[in-house]
């Protein structure tokens, strides 16, 4: 999507990703936590999708010199157009620009489309967590990116 603006998000930003948040996972985080992640959690960097109205976010916290990706997501309506590709993109450079080492994240196992965006962009599956997601026991997929001398 050309149109597509990518940009960090902002406290403003908070009911928009929250709307994506609620129609992307079983489990949604609330709106006062995304709020809180942009007014007391200096370790949070979130980018959001801006295409008239926002339509995709992504974030990751800064732990000692790793990222942790906490949440991506795309609304239902535009996924599948590069959208998340590039949220992720620009992830790993906000990463690379705090000199963060590595990055890592959990998906669930059953989330193909997100565990190919993954592996396409250079993360290494790494382990399972059995029985990770609350809602339904299902495992994650840990996945690792290296950044130290990384191309992208």
């Amino acid at each position: 999507m050309s149109n597509v603006l990518i940009r960090k998000m902002t406290v403003a930003d908070a009911p928009g990703v929250h709307a994506v948040e609620r129609e992307s996972f079983a489990t949604p985080w609330t709106l006062e936590a995304f709020v809180a992640e942009m007014t007391q959690n200096p370790n949070a960097y979130y980018l959001v999708a801006e295409a008239e109205e926002i339509i995709g976010f992504a974030g990751l916290w800064h732990i000692a010199d790793e990222g942790h990706i906490t949440n991506v997501a795309v609304k239902q309506a535009t996924r599948g157009l590069g959208v998340g590709e590039a949220l992720l993109v620009a992830l790993i450079g906000e990463a690379k620009q705090l000199g963060l080492r590595a990055m890592t994240l959990e998906v669930r196992v059953s989330n193909t489309p997100a565990r190919t965006l993954y592996e396409k962009l250079g993360f290494l599956y790494a382990g399972t967590r059995k029985r990770y997601y609350q809602d339904n026991n299902e495992d994650a997929a840990i996945y690792w990116l290296e950044l130290e001398g990384d191309k992208l």
